[in-house]
């Protein structure tokens, strides 16, 4: 871990909890950093805050960010004092420990509801393997069925903030979701879940969703290893999604853009939460390709043991998705680079949405 001060010289731009500052740090040079306000309360132009440059001085991929730790404006007295009517902590017994409402919770509006909810009662959802499928998901789900209302759960494998994420903003300001739960550690969504099972079953019993989409914030473990990597977790989720009586859709993971040999055609994230960690089975997403791309994804598929398990979908040609304007990439490609990717997640969101006519 690396904490340096800094100097805030200018708030570049705020969104609801999470403020994007520049800063001059005292050894370094100078940054983008985000403060959550609801850990660090807000800051202001000129004021010293310490941030956590660790991510960035080890090259990951965070988008070149900063986090704030703590502001250093104030030396005595009470610094921040936001009380969330809840009990429940998030990011537990670190010094980041915060307090939320939990839907949950005896303290919530909801805990009558949330008491009686046991099951999803067939309620499709789309468990996916990056963040980036998500808005992607949601596009496919409205352009099938536009009066479907949408809850995205992300779950606490990959970054634990929901404010951090824009693309999730984007999709909401949009209309293509209609309602947010973050689950487990993770924090900031509409709704405040203790666990996955608990946000699956919030997205249904108080949020209405008709569709769920189940996925890890931004950011991707990954380490070249069978099962270290943030993809288990969409294994985890289609476990999840099966015990309490729902319908999973898996999105795969594609690719023919991208140069790491265990990413191209099917991700290996992808091929081992399907035969190694999903102990269900879940219905999974096969978009219309070029021949010879189809060829090559359905030989993987088969020769890893997919359909030993799971259940294929075809969801045919794909064309006029809606994306509300919204633009998305992964890993730095567009739909244009890479169609492949984009083809696999609206597959996934069709499926769902039909699921629902059915």
């Amino acid at each position: 871990m690396r904490l340096v001060w800094g100097d805030v010289t200018a708030v570049q731009r705020e969104a609801p909890g999470a403020q994007w500052l520049v800063v001059d740090l005292d050894e370094g040079p100078s940054g983008t950093a985000v403060n959550y306000t609801a850990l660090a309360g807000r800051c202001e132009t000129g004021e010293r805050v310490l941030l956590n440059t660790t991510a960035v001085g080890l090259g990951l991929g965070t988008g070149g960010l900063h986090f704030v730790v703590a502001r250093g404006s104030r030396s005595s007295g009470i610094a921040l004092d936001q009380p969330s009517g809840g009990h429940v902590m998030k990011m537990r017994y670190s010094p980041l420990q915060s307090d939320v409402l939990a839907v949950e919770s005896p303290e919530s509006p909801h805990h009558d509801v949330m008491a009686e909810a046991n099951g999803l009662a067939g309620t499709p959802v789309v468990c996916c393997g990056l963040h980036s499928q998500v808005p992607l998901v949601a596009a496919a789900v409205k352009t099938e069925r536009p009066d479907a209302r949408v809850a995205y759960c992300m779950t606490d494998s990959a970054a634990l903030a929901l404010p951090l994420s824009e693309v999730a903003r984007a999709a909401c300001d949009a209309g293509l979701m209609d309602v947010t739960v973050s689950c487990g550690q993770a924090f900031g969504g509409d709704l405040e879940a203790v666990n996955l099972h608990s946000g699956l079953l919030a997205a249904r019993a108080v949020a209405y969703a008709d569709v769920v989409i189940a996925a890890i914030g931004p950011g991707v473990v990954g380490t070249a290893t069978p099962f270290g990597h943030g993809g288990v977790a969409q294994g985890e989720a289609i476990n999840a999604v099966a015990s309490l009586s729902g319908l999973p859709v898996a999105v795969l993971r594609l690719s023919f853009a991208d140069e790491r040999p265990r990413h191209r055609i099917v991700s290996h994230h992808t091929l081992s939460a399907l035969t190694r960690v999903a102990l269900a089975p879940a219905t999974v997403a096969v978009p219309a390709l070029p021949a010879e791309q189809a060829l090559l994804v359905d030989e993987l598929l088969e020769s890893a043991g997919v359909w030993g398990r799971h259940v294929r979908s075809d969801a045919g040609p794909l064309e006029d998705i809606d994306m509300r304007g919204l633009e998305v990439k992964t890993m730095g490609r567009g739909p244009d680079v890479d169609p492949a990717f984009f083809s696999a997640a609206f597959a996934a969101g069709v499926t769902a949405a039909r699921a629902l006519r059915s």
